[in-house]
């Protein structure tokens, strides 16, 4: 008699025309799929159901996220997540069309065969609780933003500060030679941001999406800006506050529970966007940039940091990941350079400088992977086992997609010209970043622990 990981691979294989890139070990112990493949452990009837109720990457994360579905011991997530982006992104596989002839033929009728041998029909299992459910108000109406933003960042500051570690900085680092810490590159990130902002004593920034506010803290410190940080996170907004007043900056840092569109007191000389423009959505995005636009002083500066998508080939449509948009960030939407520099130009901007830095998030997420690792218990005893699980996956699976280059991350500068059309930029780009650099070090403090980004080891 055959085994159920043979039976269920046998018939997945017959279904999807293709073998699959992954070793099933079943719950009856039996083992098959290639020879070697990283190992996924279905512990249950569930885990089978699961799959059969949501075919893909849905029933997959459901399964995962429920404790369903393990990984072997020997296995190694990120070989798990690029075996399966190497699967579902090889342009030479067939592209089988799984609709009703193929559930109704022959594979179909097969694979139902063997979940009714192996005990897997029944009703949908109901999904875990980390998995957003129907959600009330108009797309990216700002009552659904906060809902959304709050299912992501209201998790607990303690956890965000396990997986980050001091820095409490949540976008891709930037890894020059010397930086020996993710502390020591995200504080490089947050000083790269000041110099292309041209950031000096007395400017007023604003910063939109400010996270727990170690961006304003960088900027008043180091380059003695005036700084506003605004969240619809009431949990960031707190610490934010928080850090703050004990940096005994209040009189210079105003942190607000306050969306975007709803600021009433520009005009600023500088505003940066750091991780906050891929909740906006494609359809709000010329909204966003020209309520930006409207905020900025003539002659002043945007630093837009935001992930990217590639470009779709002609006709197809874009859908979000079913994972990440249940998950980890709901109704967020990403798309390509291109159209983000499109948007910026249509809302009034001039565009300056665009850089890339795929390679430093992948980096950088490898780096929020391994703290929560090392701190496992204390993340499960923070969020829960579901939620600790949905960061390990949602975190090591982006640094697969940055690395393959599915997606992106990018640094655009831009400019509101002045009425006669000045851009206020010196004539090359080693000049605007070292300018600002000699700001910097004016400013430094005579402390050269006392920085925003805490003093504590890394949580590694």
């Amino acid at each position: 008699m055959a085994q159920h990981a043979q039976q269920l691979v046998g018939a997945v294989e017959g279904l999807i025309g293709r073998p699959i890139p992954l070793r099933i070990r079943a719950r009856d112990g039996s083992e098959a799929g290639p020879a070697g493949a990283p190992t996924v452990v279905l512990r249950n009837r569930r885990a089978l159901r699961r799959l059969l109720w949501a075919p893909g990457e849905l029933g997959l994360v459901r399964a995962y996220v429920a404790g369903d579905l393990e990984l072997a011991p020997d296995t190694d997530l990120y070989e798990v997540l690029a075996a399966v982006a190497s699967f579902a992104e090889d342009p030479d596989a067939p592209r089988p069309r799984l609709g009703p002839r193929q559930y109704l033929g022959a594979p179909g009728r097969r694979l139902l065969a063997t979940a009714l041998r192996q005990g897997a029909v029944g009703p949908s299992p109901v999904p875990p609780p980390e998995e957003v459910g129907n959600r009330r108000g108009r797309l990216h109406s700002r009552r659904r933003d906060r809902a959304a933003i709050s299912h992501h960042y209201d998790v607990g500051n303690d956890f965000y500060r396990l997986v980050l570690g001091s820095s409490l900085v949540y976008s891709c680092a930037y890894w020059e030679p010397a930086a020996k810490s993710l502390e020591d590159a995200q504080a490089a990130k947050l000083d790269l941001i000041c110099r292309k902002l041209g950031l000096r004593p007395g400017m007023r920034l604003l910063d939109v999406g400010c996270g727990w506010g170690s961006l304003v803290l960088h900027a008043a410190r180091h380059y003695g800006v005036e700084a506003v940080g605004v969240s619809i996170s009431t949990e960031q907004v707190a610490l934010a506050r928080q850090r703050v007043a004990e940096a005994g900056l209040a009189d210079r840092i105003d942190i607000r529970l306050q969306d975007y569109r709803e600021i009433p007191d520009g005009p600023f000389d500088a505003i940066s966007s750091v991780g906050m423009a891929e909740h906006v959505g494609s359809a709000q995005y010329l909204v966003y940039a020209r309520h930006l636009y409207d905020l900025l002083a003539p002659g002043g500066r945007l630093l837009n940091h935001q992930i990217a998508r590639r470009p779709l080939p002609p006709g197809e449509v874009y859908r979000l990941s079913p994972f990440i948009d249940r998950y980890v960030f709901p109704d967020g939407e990403l798309s390509p350079v291109g159209t983000t520099v499109s948007r910026l130009e249509q809302a009034g901007f001039e565009v300056r400088d665009v850089e890339a830095l795929r390679e430093h998030y992948g980096r950088t997420l490898r780096e929020w992977v391994a703290n929560l690792e090392a701190n496992w218990p204390e993340a499960v005893a923070l969020v829960g086992r579901g939620r600790a699980r949905v960061w390990r996956l949602y975190m090591a699976a982006s640094a697969v997609s940055f690395e393959q280059n599915h997606i992106g991350i990018n640094q655009v500068l831009a400019v509101r010209p002045t009425p006669a059309g000045a851009s206020g930029l010196p004539p090359t780009r080693p000049q605007w970043l070292a300018g600002a650099a000699e700001v910097a070090e004016q400013h430094r403090p005579e402390d050269a622990r006392d920085t925003d980004l805490g003093d504590r080891p890394s949580v590694r």
